[in-house]
């Protein structure tokens, strides 16, 4: 019996629908995409949106889709990602968040929020793109129209949630620098640590959609003013988000970038001291969480790439009756399972103020401590994704190969992940060993794979 093909996603990629505003992005798809949610969740749906400047347009767009087919809207205003999916965990039927995420300021997208706070799986993202494309919607007459009303201090409530799950005023006598990068998060992070009884300092803490101090993708680069400020006030750490606060990085008190994978190394080992379980990662994430994880008798499950994929995981393993301790990527996004099922950065800031306080050690001297591991990254804009794949996976068919996303090699001193983004036209590529030499070798080996078809 031949097998029908399974169906694929054509508008969502791993974390919802994301395109360059007037091109793919435009209100009119916002709307489709709204009422087709309102049709399959009816209800009362809460919206919110990051900073970006076609914010408001395309919230609007989604506002009145819900509303065309007589869903009640809750518009929550700015906030971070993770704060409107705390909040519709809390109250709602589903959810609509008007973000881009880490992509540049002409881009933007929508994420769908089940009522439990996590992101809508592939097959119902499926059944969203089916009732776009067919335009088959439950629009509603004069009557039965939705309501829609503001409620801009719910995110408060995110706020104390995150608060409530660390010891209170851990952060007494601790300097931190926030760098919201003119994102969601000046809405929060703050407002968090202050809570905490941190001294803060903010810089980019105003919103601004066009990003004119760095990217909304925190790198090494675009964090440089932040270390400058973390070194001349003597601060235990800087931290920084992308544009809608689900993730979050770190400076060190040197006024180093703390690699993320080391940075999800650490805050594991944290919330795995003294428990038995799971650690839930995608297959792009460091060897560092296995070493972390044995330490603590922890294992590790691995997943695909995306927030969604280890948040569904993580609960379909609790479901199952097994513990489930953490979980999260080697890009700062980490999962707590006693808080909720998706990425969040202000609770990843607050476990970095819990971190610190538990040890009495320099964060500096927490990341040197870690196991050695070097981290090689690379991106590519190209179309040409399935001829570097093919490529790799024909070049390197004698090792160990997982093609669960992408192409994983896995050697015995060395790991590397080929993979397409799920949001952007481009490729990544990620080398790791415990040493510099082996890691560039291996990279070398790829570069002579890939340069011929890249050129």
């Amino acid at each position: 019996m031949i097998m029908a093909e399974a169906k694929k996603k054509q508008l969502f990629g791993t974390n919802g629908v994301r395109g360059v505003v007037g091109e793919l992005m435009t209100p009119e798809l916002v709307m489709k995409i709204a009422m087709a949610v309102g049709s399959m969740r009816p209800g009362t749906l809460a919206v919110g949106r990051d900073t970006r400047t076609s914010g408001p347009a395309l919230i609007a767009a989604a506002k009145a889709g819900l509303m065309a087919v007589g869903c009640n809207v809750v518009d929550c205003g700015i906030l971070p990602t993770p704060g409107l999916q705390y909040i519709v965990k809390e109250h709602f039927d589903a959810g609509i968040v008007i973000t881009a995420s880490h992509n540049p300021g002409e881009y933007n997208g929508v994420k769908v929020i089940e009522s439990d706070g996590t992101e809508m799986d592939d097959d119902n993202s499926i059944a969203i793109e089916d009732h776009v494309f067919s335009g088959t919607f439950s629009a509603k007459g004069w009557e039965a129209v939705g309501n829609e009303r503001s409620a801009p201090d719910l995110v408060q409530e995110y706020v104390e949630g995150v608060v409530s799950k660390v010891p209170a005023g851990i952060g007494e006598g601790m300097t931190v620098v926030i760098d919201a990068g003119c994102g969601a998060a000046y809405r929060t992070t703050a407002a968090i640590l202050s809570q905490l009884k941190c001294r803060v300092l903010t810089i980019n803490a105003q919103p601004d959609g066009r990003f004119p101090a760095r990217n909304p993708e925190p790198s090494e680069e675009g964090l440089a003013p932040m270390a400058d400020l973390v070194c001349s006030v003597g601060a235990a750490f800087g931290i920084a988000h992308d544009g809608d606060a689900d993730r979050a990085v770190f400076i060190d008190n040197k006024g180093r970038f703390v690699e993320e994978n080391k940075e999800f190394a650490l805050i594991a080992d944290a919330v795995c001291t003294g428990k038995s379980g799971i650690i839930v990662t995608p297959v792009s994430s460091s060897r560092l969480i296995e070493q972390i994880g044995s330490r603590n008798t922890c294992t590790v499950d691995y997943t695909a790439v995306g927030s969604i994929y280890v948040a569904r995981r993580m609960r379909a393993l609790l479901d199952e009756g097994k513990p489930v301790v953490f979980g999260g990527e080697g890009n700062g996004g980490l999962i707590y399972p006693d808080h909720q099922f998706c990425r969040d950065g202000g609770m990843t800031a607050a476990m970095m103020v819990h971190l610190l306080s538990m040890k009495k050690q320099a964060l500096s001297t927490l990341v040197d401590d870690l196991p050695p591991s070097v981290m090689l990254k690379h991106k590519f804009h190209t179309d040409k994704a399935k001829l570097l794949l093919d490529a790799v996976n024909k070049k390197f068919a004698s090792d160990m190969i997982n093609a669960v996303d992408g192409i994983r090699i896995d050697r015995p001193d060395a790991w590397a992940l080929i993979r397409p983004s799920g949001t952007e036209p481009l490729v990544r590529l990620y080398i790791e060993s415990a040493t510099e030499v082996v890691a560039k070798k291996f990279e070398t080996e790829i570069f002579d794979c890939i340069n011929p078809i890249l050129s």
